[in-house]
């Protein structure tokens, strides 16, 4: 039985993350990167896969868990019938190779601990040569190397291809253990203190947290939610993943797994506007400026997605060794869907660049042009079918969400070149191809005897995606279009267990679109509610004045996070648990806007 995913916390250093569970285990690490093959991969597998335990020896033993502070310092203690004990896990901020330092206190009384620690390359199938050196366990195969440092005072041996580890502590004593990676066919890297590195990895994150602008009745949810964001940045070129795990399902069992451990585009505005409103200009610019990069190019070139560094190629392929979380085949790395066409994206990076200029980032000679170019192109491909925002594996529609998207694009080149003369377009075609799409969606994409705004031209279907028209300025909130787009979404997308509010409507948790009958997305099976979509109906309902409804929807949605405020990608309120890749960034950053749109307007927080 794999734990639920409320029970796994994250910790890393700006470069990969690692899950470790309330049973002190850590279950998935890719090392060097996020993208890297997993050394730990239980999480998607089995124990034999890889992972890292280390707790108490005794079977009664209590875990209470939280971050330290405004932190990604995660402490762990344990009550059992002897003593007490606290166990700190993090990532310090790497200076050349990754390192994961745990340390062992001694609280009350004495303890015994006992580690296993069960290394597997190339996501849980290499076992690797282990031997003694240097007063440390060293585990070689092909290109990867693991140094294991241990107590003195720490009884290790081997068994069953991993390493144990044995020994007890007493209050007041401290020990650590630390595991560092590097190429095999590189000399020993420099090791760290790990004493040294606590204090040092929390005076880093203490630094950064008190920097946040928001100052509102849920700071701690938008800090932690912003540590989270911060944790999923690539730092050496400022791109953000998607979450850091692949294969997390969004139905039990079922195969709607996909790996997310890279940038998408469709996150770029809202990530932007989440950095700036909090106040994080450093964090905005350096996404900003890899947006920049990966989609320098051909305009026909633009990709929905792109690896840490703005790679293009992520090829798509199985992993049959791995039996999936809670028996969720297949298990994916790479991502088909980036050789899709979605026209969304042009809108998200000229909105993203629209907010950049906004907020008086300092803006790049040659980012203009880039821009006008994407427009331009545009011009003569925004009839065309797409895959959508929600990358459907199914037949190219004309998907309203796109083509809002699309408007979106020509409206914020407009506003550009108004705002600043010196930057040249073809103003009048982009105006003429801005009212076109405009009228096109309004006639195709709107079906006026229910009140909505459907999924795609002629379609039934519905998509929460529509309920951003407000947000990006297609049409007023108070528009009637609007708000009967916003009551529909809300009636037909809500989940059956959802909360009711008042007078039985739902205020609960909305999905994607409809998975039932003849799914859009030519995919069996459905899934849970996808979160950050109910953070967007929050935001659409305070919009059009319905303050106290989008104030109990963000209070709901914040009580599903787990005991230390992570969010995945999506909630099944029957079973009650998180579902999808975890933490999610797209969750995490539709909190962040949500918090920051309750303390504006009237009746504001």
């Amino acid at each position: 039985m794999h734990p639920h995913l409320e029970d796994y916390a994250l910790i890393g250093d700006l470069q990969t993350a690692a899950l470790v569970s309330r049973k002190g285990s850590i279950d998935w690490l890719c090392l060097p990167r996020f993208d890297s093959a997993a050394c730990f991969a239980a999480l998607i597998g089995g124990k034999d896969n890889g992972h890292w335990r280390l707790a108490p020896k005794s079977s009664d033993a209590r875990p209470q868990r939280s971050y330290r502070g405004h932190s990604l310092v995660l402490d762990t203690v344990w009550e059992t019938p002897t003593g007490s004990v606290k166990v700190t896990d993090f990532m310090p901020q790497r200076d050349r190779m990754p390192d994961v330092v745990r340390i062992v206190e001694g609280l009350r009384g004495r303890v015994e601990m006992h580690g296993v620690l069960r290394l597997r390359f190339d996501y849980g199938r290499v076992v690797p040569w282990v031997r003694h050196h240097q007063g440390c366990r060293v585990a070689i195969a092909g290109p990867d190397s693991v140094w294991l440092r241990t107590p003195h005072e720490c009884r290790t041996y081997g068994k069953d291809f991993s390493t144990r580890s044995e020994f007890t502590v007493a209050a007041g004593e401290r020990t650590a253990f630390v595991l560092t990676w590097h190429p095999s066919h590189e000399p020993r890297p420099r090791q760290v203190d790990p004493f040294e590195s606590l204090d040092a990895t929390l005076e880093d994150w203490h630094a950064w947290s008190g920097r946040c602008r928001y100052n509102g009745p849920h700071r701690n949810a938008v800090i932690r939610s912003l540590i989270t964001l911060k944790a999923l940045t690539y730092a050496p070129t400022g791109g953000i993943v998607a979450a850091p795990t692949t294969s997390l399902p969004e139905e039990l069992g079922g195969v709607r797994n996909w790996d997310y451990r890279y940038c998408w585009l469709r996150d770029a505005s809202l990530t932007l506007n989440s950095l700036i409103s909090a106040g994080y200009l450093e964090e905005a610019g350096a996404w900003r400026d890899w947006l920049l990069r990966a989609v320098a190019g051909a305009p026909e070139d633009l990709q929905i997605m792109y690896g840490l560094a703005g790679e293009r190629r992520l090829p798509e392929f199985e992993l049959p060794w791995l039996t999936g979380y809670a028996a969720s085949a297949p298990v994916r790395i790479g991502n088909a869907a980036v050789e899709q066409c979605q026209l969304d994206v042009y809108g998200e990076v000229l909105d993203s660049f629209h907010i950049a200029r906004t907020a008086g980032l300092p803006s790049e000679p040659h980012a203009w042009n880039i821009q006008r170019a994407l427009v331009d192109y545009l011009e003569s491909t925004w009839r065309d079918p797409d895959e959508g925002l929600w990358e459907i594996r199914g037949p190219r529609r004309h998907f309203v969400h796109s083509k809002v998207m699309a408007w979106v694009a020509a409206d914020r080149a407009i506003r550009a070149v108004e705002a600043y003369p010196k930057l040249r377009g073809n103003v009048e075609r982009w105006r003429a191809m801005r009212s076109d799409i405009h009228r096109e969606v309004c006639e195709r994409g709107y079906d006026a005897e229910r009140g909505t705004f459907t999924q795609s031209y002629g379609s039934v279907e519905l998509d929460a995606a529509t309920l951003l028209i407000p947000r990006v300025g297609f049409l007023p909130a108070g528009d009637p279009r609007v708000t009967g787009t916003i009551e529909t979404v809300r009636r037909e997308l809500s989940l059956p267990h959802s909360l009711k509010g008042m007078g039985g409507t739902p205020i609960g948790l909305v999905r994607r679109y409809s998975t039932e009958g003849r799914s859009v997305d030519g995919l069996p099976g459905g899934e849970g509610a996808f979160l950050v979509c109910s953070f967007w109906l929050a935001d659409a309902l305070a919009m059009i004045g319905r303050r106290d409804e989008a104030r109990a929807l963000f209070e709901r949605l914040l009580a599903l996070r787990n005991d230390v405020g992570l969010l995945s990608e999506e909630y099944d309120p029957a079973a009650r648990r998180q579902l999808g890749n975890f933490p999610q960034a797209f969750s995490h950053i539709g909190l962040v806007g949500t918090a920051f749109g309750l303390l504006d307007g009237p009746g504001a927080d």
